[in-house]
Formats: structure tokens, C-alpha cells, sequence
């Protein structure tokens, strides 16, 4: 009773066919990959901006102990 036997699977296609039709359902495939394409830019672009912005404050860091130093 647990477990879904072959008749299910392919009732549950039938229905889901019906519903979307065959043309919609790559449609709905390649939205999903689009969106998880944009996904993955959008953390790479978030990293890269992360990084930066250590570097440039560790520049920053820097830059005020040489003016400092010279000051003294």
C-alpha cells in the first residue's frame, strides 16, 4: 500500500499530459534551466563582488597605516 506500482506512474503521466500538453512541458523545462543558469551567475557574480570588496578594505587598511606612519 505504500509504495506506487507502474499503473499509477503512468496514470499520473496521462493526467499531467492532459493538463500541460506535450508542447508545454519542454517549454516549462528550458524556463527551469534558464532559471537556474541565472541562478548560478548571480552567486558567481556575488562571490566575485565579496572578494573585492575584502581586497579593496585590506587595501584600505593599508594605505592608512603608510599615511600614518608617515604623519609620525
Amino acid at each position: 500500500m505504500g509504495s506506487f506500482s507502474i499503473w499509477h506512474w503512468i496514470i499520473v503521466l496521462v493526467v499531467v499530459l492532459l493538463l500541460f500538453g506535450r508542447g508545454k512541458i519542454p517549454e516549462l523545462m528550458g524556463d527551469v534551466a534558464k532559471g537556474i543558469k541565472s541562478f548560478k551567475k548571480g552567486m558567481s557574480e556575488d562571490e566575485a563582488e565579496a572578494a573585492k570588496t575584502v581586497e579593496h578594505r585590506a587595501d584600505e587598511a593599508a594605505s592608512k597605516s603608510t599615511e600614518e606612519a608617515k604623519k609620525s
